[in-house]
């Protein structure tokens, strides 16, 4: 399609109104919704172009159309439509085209031409009131007449159910999702079920339901708005690590949020319990830990299933197991100092095993030891690690294969039944050993699904940094073992001389011990730096400066791939969104041969790095990965993005409506990072960024990098980082409940 010319009366991304005929389509997407089509305004002046999402569109359909102007590289001006509303033609015309479009099964040129000769203007009216009048045009009979009818009625039921939704103030995308959704009984859903949608339609929350349902009447303390609001909360609490509430606390600020009486949601809360949507569970200061289902289940599974594999010592009776580890040493060329001796040792004895330590401490090393002995020892040893990044690193460290806990476990989606695990307790995984690296990651829910799948007798070999950020997803699953004391803990502390010449090594230990880091360099290595900028703007230009230009010269390596900037909050003008934009403009500026498109705020652009913000369990990405733009059709709205799998790339496709799960990830959280590893890190230290100033953190944004970290601010933020030690609590009770496993006592006696 040609460049229209400049529209000289409007500037970009300003707001019209305009009221014409769908001329042609010219690219339609089935799944989303998602249409270009050329337009024709009543003033018949110019042929425009108009893309937005439309349920159903046609040639020949007259619309009223509201958006915003945005300016295409490629493909001109276009009318990015926000709302719309079907304009039923009156001419004889109009109605001929109208039908003739494809729009009814059963009308072509010839038919929708005969009917309007017949009725004229009135020929729509007799379709939908008088079909029996249809009779008297030539080739129609009973069957057809009927086909006609209902087809018109479908058509115009649907354009009624979206000129609904966009009256409750949902965007053409949200009632694109609600339709797709729920079809028919959409307009049904959301008048009675309001709530239902913040449940199951991916973009609409709690917040956004129930304004809806206060447009259709459902307000204040009614059960359903009730209900709802305890779950919305509940699971937003569980977004932010928790596992349960407090009652005592959770009450009071649900019952201010929803503006509702304590009473009312005590009653809403017994309808829960019967139902087992939500339990509760004693706390040692005669208060309730509330919880939803979900997560209760996860938290007395996982203490049951750890407890049983801990109790089945298969410890190998023999003598001559210290001449084994011997032998193991030999063959993998190492030499083990004490306390990794200790670790192997236990690895052969015990069926649940947490091995801990920080950087340099030789985590790898034992865990190579401990495949070599086991091994020699006739068991199968399965490798796994929370993200492909992790087990593509864990198998490059050992040579040996090493899945993604998803992969493992078999996760597979199908439609209209949901996603699960193929390997579960009735179908078990089939190994004897399981070492899992990276378990600082692995969430309440996922490591009971893993938990399930472990073959009786089997042993589970946890490998992890204690002292990095919990998981993303509920739990601090690898701190709750080790505080437990009821699964044997094996911690590294000594830090090997190889690892010792690393400054970033010694300064992720001294952070640890509460001291500050040195930028002094030790021997040749120069990998651990510190620029001084007291104003944000200059840090965020000095940041800019380092992964465009200084830094790639540095290393030898690709800015965009390897350098990475970890930054502790989202806003702010150095956060994860104002350095996103900063350095896209550096290092993928606008250009008229690459490819883009423009979601809200966010331009994609070919080549962009991006990540995806949620588990999509149709496309098999989740939550954190990283990947790079391939393809971008900026006229469909579609993109490609490569993922990095554990032993290769994989290429997945979005559509239109799918592109608010990617955020542009040249910059993103410490959280976000987790399980990573970068050739290079760049932070900002700023006290800005004050609430969010943590050991763990920082010490976590430096363990992420191989080669080199920068960090830029001041030094009175970095020394506010290091003194925090207070952690983030998290509320769970699974070391409590471990303890109760291992002790057979009540919880809280």
């Amino acid at each position: 399609m040609p460049a229209q010319r400049e529209r000289p009366t409007l500037k970009n991304n300003s707001e019209e109104a305009v009221r014409g005929t769908v001329e042609r389509i010219v690219f339609r997407n089935e799944e989303n919704g998602f249409t270009v089509a050329r337009f024709m305004p009543d003033d018949g002046k110019e042929l425009q172009t108009i893309v937005g999402r439309f349920p159903q569109l046609h040639e020949g359909a007259n619309l009223q159309v509201e958006g915003k102007w945005q300016h295409n590289s490629q493909y001109g001006w276009q009318l990015a439509v926000d709302s719309y509303q079907l304009i039923v033609p009156t001419s004889k015309a109009g109605i001929v085209r109208y039908l003739s479009s494809g729009l009814i099964k059963g009308i072509g040129p010839v038919t929708a031409k005969r009917l309007v000769d017949a009725f004229g203007e009135k020929t729509l009216e007799v379709i939908a009131k008088e079909p029996q009048r249809l009779f008297e045009v030539a080739g129609i009979g009973q069957a057809k007449a009927k086909q006609i009818q209902s087809g018109l009625a479908a058509h115009r039921e649907i354009e009624q159910i979206m000129v609904a939704l966009q009256g409750w103030g949902l965007t053409p995308t949200l009632a694109v999702k609600i339709y797709k959704a729920y079809g028919e009984n959409a307009l049904d859903v959301v008048k009675t079920q309001p709530y239902r949608l913040a449940d199951e339609v991916w973009g609409i929350g709690f917040l956004t339901a129930d304004r809806i349902a206060q447009q259709v009447g459902i307000t204040g303390n009614c059960e359903a708005r009730v209900t709802a609001g305890i779950k919305y909360f509940l699971g937003e609490e569980a977004n932010a690590g928790h596992v349960y509430q407090p009652l005592s606390e959770f009450l009071p600020k649900v019952a201010q949020s929803l503006a509702v009486e304590t009473a009312d949601l005590e009653r809403s809360l017994s309808k829960l319990q019967a139902e087992k949507e939500v339990f509760k569970a004693p706390l040692p200061d005669a208060d309730q830990a509330l919880y939803l289902a979900p997560y209760y289940y996860a938290e007395c599974g996982v203490s049951r299933l750890l407890a049983s594999l801990s109790k089945c010592a298969l410890g190998f009776k023999t003598p001559d197991l210290p001449e084994k580890i011997k032998q193991a040493q030999e063959t993998v060329g190492i030499q083990l100092a004490a306390e990794q001796k200790k670790a192997v040792e236990k690895a052969a004895l015990c069926g649940a095993l947490v091995l801990t330590g920080g950087p340099g401490t030789g985590k790898t090393t034992v865990v190579k030891a401990i495949i070599e002995l086991l091994t020699s020892l006739g068991l199968k040893v399965n490798l796994a690690a929370p993200t492909g990044r992790a087990a593509k690193r864990l198998s490059e460290a050992t040579g040996k294969a090493a899945k993604t806990i998803h992969r493992l476990l078999e996760f597979s989606y199908k439609e209209g039944e949901g996603f699960g695990f193929a390997r579960n307790a009735e179908r078990p995984l089939k190994l004897d050993v399981l070492i899992v690296d990276e378990a600082s990651m692995v969430d309440l829910l996922l490591m009971y699904n893993l938990l399930k799948a472990m073959p009786p007798a089997s042993r589970l070999i946890l490998v992890g940094d204690v002292d990095q950020l919990p998981s993303v997803g509920a739990g601090s699953v690898l701190r709750d073992l080790i505080r437990s004391q009821a699964i044997p803990v094996v911690t590294l502390t000594e830090i090997f001389r190889q690892a010792q010449e690393s400054m970033i090594i010694v300064n992720a230990h001294r952070i640890n011990q509460g001291l500050l880091p040195t930028f002094t360099a030790v021997g040749s290595r120069r990998d651990f730096f510190f620029i001084p900028q007291e104003d944000p703007q200059a840090i965020a230009s000095t940041i800019v400066a380092l992964v465009s230009r200084r830094l790639p010269r540095f290393l030898g390596t690709k800015s965009v791939e390897e350098i990475q900037v970890l930054t502790p909050m989202r806003k702010s003008p150095i956060g994860v969104t104002a350095l996103n934009y900063l350095l896209q403009e550096a290092l993928n500026p606008p250009d008229p041969l690459k490819s883009q498109l423009t979601v809200g705020n966010t331009t994609f652009r070919l080549g962009d790095k991006v990540m995806q913000i949620r588990n999509n369990y149709q496309k098999f990405v989740w939550n954190g990965d990283i990947g790079l733009i391939r393809q971008v059709d900026s006229q469909t709205q579609q993109l490609a993005v490569e993922f990095q799998e554990e032993d290769d790339t994989r290429e997945v496709r979005y559509e239109a409506g799918e592109l608010d799960e990617l955020v542009l990830a040249y910059a993103t959280s410490v959280h976000k990072s987790q399980g990573s590893e970068f050739p290079a890190v760049v932070m900002p230290v700023s006290t800005q960024h004050y609430i969010m100033l943590q050991r763990n953190l920082l010490y976590t944004a430096i363990t992420r990098a191989k080669r080199l970290v920068v960090l830029v601010g001041t030094k009175k933020a970095i020394s506010i980082a290091v003194r925090n030690i207070k952690p983030v609590e998290r509320y769970s009770l699974l070391a409590e409940r471990l303890r109760q496993e291992a002790e057979h006592k009540p919880l809280f006696s």
